[in-house]
C-alpha cells in the first residue's frame, strides 16, 4: 500500500495554522491529521468542529481527524458535516462501536477505529469488517511530542496479520505517536502505510517540507527492503 503522511496540526502554531497547514501540503503530505481532545478521554483540550471546517475551506487534503473524546457518536457526524473525510474513534471510548462506525460511513466518511496502547489487538476483531482505518497509539494519547513506545511495531504487525489473513487489504493501518525517521522505518516493515507526524513535522530544527522529505525517505527505504 502507498506510505502516506499525515501531519498532525497539533505541534503547529495555531496563531498561524492556515500558513502551517499550507506548507505541508506544499511539501508533499497526504493528509492532515486533526487531534480532538475533550479533556475527560484524555488529560487535554484540543480543538472542535469550527477548526475542521475552517481547515476544510483551505486544503484539498483528506482530513483525518481522530476523536478522542467520550461519547464520540454524539458528534462524528457533526465532524463529517465540517469536512472530515476519515473519522476516528477509539475503541476504549465507544459503547455502540458498530453502530458508530457505520453512521460514519452512511454520513459519506471513511470510520477509523483506534487502539490505546494497553488495549489488546483483541479488542479490534469485530470491528475490522466495518473500519477502513485502524489507528495504532504508539503513546499514551492527549499530549504531542511523547517518546515512542517500543512494542508498539509488534502490535502493528499483529493487527497487519489480521487484516491480511481476513482479506482486509484495503484498510489503511496508521500510527500515532513518536513518529520520526528514526522509528519509521520499523512501523512500515511491521506493515503500517499511515504515519502521523506532529512534533517531527512542525519544528525549529528544519523546514517542513524537509521533515516531510526526511519522513518518505526512510519509509521508502524500508518498504522497499521489506
Amino acid at each position: 500500500m502507498k506510505i502516506k503522511i499525515s501531519p498532525s496540526i497539533l505541534s503547529a502554531d495555531f496563531a498561524r495554522l492556515g500558513d502551517a497547514v499550507a506548507e505541508a501540503e506544499a511539501a508533499g503530505a497526504d493528509w492532515i491529521h486533526v487531534d480532538v481532545m475533550d479533556g475527560e478521554f484524555v488529560p487535554n483540550i484540543t480543538i472542535g468542529i469550527p477548526v475542521v471546517a475552517a481547515l476544510r475551506k483551505i486544503t484539498k487534503l483528506p482530513l483525518d481527524v481522530h476523536l478522542m473524546i467520550v461519547k464520540p457518536e454524539r458528534y462524528a457526524a457533526a465532524f463529517v458535516d465540517a469536512g472530515a473525510n476519515y473519522v476516528t474513534v477509539h475503541v476504549e471510548a465507544a459503547t455502540h462501536l458498530h453502530r458508530t462506525l457505520d453512521s460514519i460511513r452512511e454520513r459519506g466518511a471513511h470510520p477509523g477505529v483506534t487502539l490505546n496502547p494497553a488495549t489488546s489487538v483483541s479488542a479490534l476483531e469485530e470491528a475490522l469488517p466495518y473500519a477502513d482505518l485502524v489507528l495504532v497509539m504508539s503513546v499514551n494519547p492527549g499530549f504531542g511530542g511523547q517518546r515512542y513506545i517500543p512494542t508498539s511495531a509488534a502490535k502493528v504487525a499483529a493487527i497487519r496479520k489480521r487484516l491480511d489473513d481476513r482479506g482486509l487489504w484495503g484498510v489503511d493501518l496508521e500510527v500515532d505517536g513518536g513518529v520520526t525517521p528514526a522509528t519509521i522505518g520499523e512501523l512500515v516493515s511491521a506493515g503500517a502505510n499511515v504515519f502521523v507526524a506532529g512534533a517531527a513535522v512542525f519544528n525549529s530544527s528544519a523546514s517542513v517540507a524537509d521533515n516531510i522529505a526526511a519522513l518518505r525517505a526512510s519509509a521508502q527505504n524500508a518498504a522497499t527492503t521489506r
